[in-house]
């Protein structure tokens, strides 16, 4: 049964560093909810806080109405899917899957007809005769989440559990997790630094830097929305435009940047001469296009591309030195050839006002952590 999980003032310290610092966090039941963010963040060690295998120097962690702060991780009833899978290779695969519940004293008939289920979920039931070396890697973690989910745990949590795959084994297990989610909407908390893992199956996604958090919010909400320079930067590709806001009115802002005056329908808390950062998706600039008369527009000339299939990722150079990426999708044959000119447009909406402060040492963090 899905239980809401509810993370309160929780700090967790290795020696003189804050690993986890005062964080508050509310979870759904059944809500599959992810810790996003660099290596050192801190959310691994959160996720194994509410696993128990930490304790909490300060703070209160509840699964509904139960506090488990204190208790050992086996009276918790939750299940921890780990990188590296942990699967017994003396075992077969039915006996991997089965081991949680001989621990649990289930009853023979109900053991058998919970494995069995597992299995079928996870579609490995024709493998259960299997040592977990005949298996690939896909299949293996396949077991890993069946042997999870056997035990019918409160809470699912899953501990960048495909980062061992390569990329078109990722995308088919993304998609298997969230089926298997789906199916048994139980509460799930994943840990990863893989933007396009948390943007593609969460239902919400907290955004952790420095063992605090810095966004809480759906995908769409994170993406379209952030809440800072780091946030930008490390969930998904944009642009920093640098410039002073000019005049604040009903409409949005006016800022005077290297590519000219760049108006943005979003107003923030600026006001009139205050330094402002733009964060411009790439998929937001148009090139060669008949733009509206309210869009910014800037000429331009093609750096460099680099062609992908489905999308062309340009560099574009603008006016006063300004580097710009753009993406163009279903992109035609020779047409962003290098020193290429082009008219560059993009809608007031797509410009979100930003504060500058640490701006470098923002980018460089996110540099470091994301793939």
């Amino acid at each position: 049964m899905a239980v809401p999980v509810s993370l309160r003032s929780i700090t967790k310290r290795f020696g003189d560093i804050a690993a986890v610092d005062r964080l508050d966090l509310e979870i759904p039941e059944g809500e599959l909810f992810f810790l996003l963010g660099p290596s050192g963040c801190g959310k691994t060690t959160l996720l194994r806080a509410v696993a128990g295998f930490y304790h909490p120097d300060e703070g209160e962690i509840y699964f509904g109405e139960r506090r488990v702060t204190a208790e050992p991780p086996h009276r918790r009833n939750a299940a921890m899917v780990f990188q590296n899978y942990a699967l017994w290779p003396h075992m077969s695969v039915y006996q991997n899957v089965e081991y949680g519940l001989n621990i649990r004293k289930v009853a023979a008939d109900d053991k058998k007809r919970r494995v069995e289920e597992a299995l079928d979920i996870v579609q490995m039931l024709p493998y259960a005769k299997r040592s977990p070396n005949q298996l690939s890697g896909g299949q293996q973690q396949r077991i890993a989440l069946a042997r999870a989910i056997v035990i019918e745990p409160d809470v699912l949590l899953l501990d960048e559990p495909l980062s061992n795959l390569d990329a078109k084994l990722r995308d088919e297990m993304r998609q298997e997790i969230k089926r298997i989610h789906n199916e048994l909407r139980v509460t799930a908390i994943y840990v990863t630094h893989d933007q396009k893992e948390a943007l593609s199956l969460a239902d919400r996604i907290a955004l952790m830097r420095e063992g605090r958090l810095v966004q809480v919010g759906s995908p769409r909400e994170i993406y379209t929305e952030p809440a800072n320079v780091f946030a930008a930067h490390f969930v998904g590709e944009t642009n920093f435009i640098e410039g002073v806001v000019q005049d604040r009115s009903e409409r949005g802002l006016k800022v005077e940047t290297d590519i000219g005056q760049v108006r943005t329908e979003r107003t923030g808390d600026f006001q009139p001469g205050e330094r402002a950062v733009l964060s411009l998706r790439p998929e937001s600039i148009v090139t060669d296009a008949v733009a509206d008369g309210e869009a910014n527009r800037f000429e331009a000339v093609v750096k460099s591309s680099a062609y992908l299939g489905h999308v062309a990722e340009l560099l574009l150079a603008g006016p006063g030195g300004a580097e710009l990426r753009a993406a163009v999708f279903n992109p035609g044959a020779g047409v962003f050839r290098p020193g290429k000119q082009t008219n560059a447009s993009f809608s007031p909406k797509d410009a979100i006002p930003l504060r500058p402060d640490e701006k470098k040492a923002a980018e460089n963090e996110a540099e470091s952590g994301s793939e």
